[in-house]
């Protein structure tokens, strides 16, 4: 038996020569990850948020103090529609002499404010004019020191005027109800008033009685109290006479008031000027 020649090449089996060659295998692709799943929406998280921004307030100073001015301008402004409001609806149940008297009443009190600056124009013009100012200047000051001697209650007073009497049969009237007449009628332009044997002046007082009756600067006064005005009776007896005021208020208190106009009333009460303890002039 012969060996195989040297240098042969050795024959490929069967399954060798048959099969071709072999791709590399493809790796396999990873599974893609689930996504995660959104997280549950809280509704009330923004309010909670809001709440934590606003509570505790957090103001400054300035913040304060404006809040505060704010606050008051608008209750004097609440005050102020509520007094207006309370003011109409007074004026709205007046009656028409009524309204047609306050309205006469308030062209009386400018014609008088007019009347005295024409005064005090014309007495500028006399000191300014005058050829012998140093006696025009005396003359002025006479006049002025017996004006004001009147104002004072140191000096009688006479002229145009009105009597007002208050009968108080059941004791009800009391010390502010004449305070309340007297405030009226220098509103009105009363120019000097005694009441019963009592100057009336700036420091004039009332005072309730334990028994009844009134004092008057310390003099006991019982009715009928006499209210004896210098002034212009055109100007008193509206104001007195007005829906709501002095002569409404004396009645349902059970008290009657009179008023009677004069050409002439005599002011002849007088109180002593006192010298002032304490006030001063002051220097310019």
């Amino acid at each position: 038996m012969s060996e195989p020649a040297a240098g042969a090449e050795h024959e490929a089996g069967p399954d060798e020569a048959s099969a071709p060659d072999r791709a590399p295998e493809a790796a396999p692709e990873p599974e893609p990850e689930p996504e995660p799943e959104p997280a549950p929406v809280d509704g009330n998280a923004g309010r909670r948020r809001l709440k934590a921004a606003l509570w505790p307030p957090r103001l400054s100073r300035g913040q304060l103090v404006v809040a505060l001015l704010l606050f008051s301008l608008g209750l004097a402004l609440a005050i102020q529609v509520r007094s207006t409001n309370d003011h109409h609806s007074q004026l709205r149940g007046a009656r028409q002499e009524d309204l047609v008297r306050i309205l006469d009443e308030l062209d009386s009190r400018q014609q008088r404010l007019q009347q005295e600056k024409a005064e005090l124009e014309q007495s500028l013009a006399k000191l300014e004019n005058s050829s012998n100012q140093a006696k025009e200047a005396q003359e002025q000051t006479r006049k002025k020191a017996t004006e004001l001697g009147v104002l004072a209650g140191t000096v009688k007073a006479t002229g145009p005027g009105i009597v007002l009497t208050v009968d108080d049969p059941q004791g009800l009237v009391k010390a502010d109800m004449l305070l309340d007449t007297l405030q009226e009628l220098r509103a009105a332009g009363a120019e000097a008033i005694q009441i019963n044997d009592v100057r009336v002046v700036v420091n004039t007082y009332f005072t309730d009685l334990s028994g009844g009756g009134v004092q008057i600067d310390g003099k006991k006064a019982s009715a009928p109290y006499r209210f004896t005005v210098v002034g212009n009776p055109q100007d008193l007896v509206p104001a007195l006479n007005i829906p709501g005021g002095v002569v409404r208020t004396l009645e349902s208190h059970q008290a009657r008031a009179t008023i009677t106009q004069q050409q002439k009333v005599v002011v002849d009460a007088v109180v002593d000027l006192k010298t002032p303890q304490y006030a001063k002039p002051a220097s310019k």
